[in-house]
């Protein structure tokens, strides 16, 4: 998330908001006059600015207008202490998000910034879902969020393996398509196919032919010959979701895989050539499994030659609001309906909350909130 821009000519103003914002997980710049603002705003962009209204030099009502017509997306709220029917409608018709009045409520006042970020986040969602959805399938700005997209970036010109760790429902198979998508492409231009199996989701005596498929007559009820996921995959990307819980037998097979490139389909007797990227994940502590003998360690190693660390949404609570405008503008398209909009008390309540299930339970709740919600305003 951008900084909230405070320009005031009083210092004090400005340190007692910067502070309270500060206190309150939200980032402030201050400026002294309207010009030094106006110089930064040609390179940088603010979340929410606030501005007095009586200044020396250019006057906030000036300064409202001239930055409209430079972001007109962008919230204002505009304070003063000389609180009339004029400036409040000045203020109102020159787009100002809201009208503030010294002196002021100091927790009265972080809310109503709060409101006007998170007017804005929901702009910004609402913008980008609108431009390019498939960009916004991994949504943050949090420090580790940042840190991901950056080790993402560092890996587009290779193809080494990948190990993706993370909680249920945090987004691992994001990653692995962002992975994909932003990875080198072959000498046609294309990245081939990305496909994806959870190896805990298919029965054991399933999973060997799922993963390398099967000859005909290989075994009862195998009529026809049957292409595996690494044929599917063949120019492309594999990603193994839950990949500790793969039973030992399958361990050894993916295991020979990797070490030579090489495999067989089930009933086969001719080798395969593996020419696919694998990339894998678990929520489980693979090194602890491998310490308690249930997960091969050479397999281990074999696939953790880059690893990233997704963190659980508990750790990134500054991500909540702007992915509660996402998913709830995603459900509400889903379902030809208009988007619900949360409240300041209802926001609170979801950014405190501990999300055992991650982002995945966060997008269940915005969209039983679009279906179940009486009013348009939760």
């Amino acid at each position: 998330m951008k900084p909230i821009w405070i320009v005031d000519d009083d210092h004090a103003i400005r340190f007692v908001l910067e502070k309270a914002l500060a206190h309150a997980g939200l980032t402030a710049r201050g400026f002294a006059d309207a010009r030094d603002l106006l110089q930064a705003l040609r390179d940088e962009q603010p979340q929410v600015l606030v501005s007095d209204i009586r200044m020396p030099g250019m006057s906030g009502l000036e300064l409202l207008q001239r930055v409209k017509a430079q972001r007109p997306r962008l919230p204002v709220i505009v304070m003063t202490a000389h609180a009339d029917l004029d400036n409040a409608v000045a203020a109102f018709q020159g787009g100002a998000f809201e009208y503030l009045a010294k002196p002021f409520d100091l927790p009265a006042a972080v809310e109503l910034i709060r409101r006007a970020v998170d007017e804005s986040l929901r702009e910004e969602a609402s913008r980008d879902d609108a431009a390019d959805t498939s960009s916004m399938e991994l949504l943050g700005q949090a420090p580790a969020m940042q840190e991901l997209y950056r080790a993402i970036g560092r890996l587009g010109s290779s193809r080494a393996t990948v190990l993706i760790t993370g909680e249920s429902g945090s987004g691992k198979e994001l990653v692995a398509r962002a992975l994909h998508r932003h990875g080198p492409a072959g000498a046609d231009g294309s990245r081939g196919p990305f496909v994806a199996i959870n190896t805990a989701a298919i029965p054991r005596e399933l999973l060997e032919s799922e993963l390398f498929g099967h000859e005909r007559g290989a075994f009862t009820g195998a009529q026809a010959l049957r292409r595996g996921r690494f044929e599917q995959a063949e120019g492309g990307t594999l990603f193994l979701d839950e990949i500790g819980d793969m039973p030992p037998e399958l361990q050894t097979r993916l295991l020979r895989v990797l070490s030579d490139g090489h495999y067989y389909r089930v009933g086969g007797h001719h080798p395969l050539q593996a020419r696919v990227r694998i990339i894998a994940a678990t929520h489980q502590d693979l090194e602890q499994r491998v310490r308690a003998g249930s997960f091969r360690e050479d397999l281990f190693h074999r696939l953790n030659v880059i690893r990233l660390r997704l963190p659980p949404l508990r750790e990134r609570r500054e991500d909540i609001a702007r992915l509660v405008h996402h998913f709830l503008a995603s459900s509400a398209q889903q379902l030809g309906v208009d988007a619900k909009r949360i409240g300041d008390g209802a926001m609170r309540r979801l950014r405190d909350f501990d999300y055992p299930g991650n982002v995945r339970q966060l997008e269940n709740i915005c969209h039983w909130l679009t279906v179940m919600a009486p009013t348009q305003v939760v």
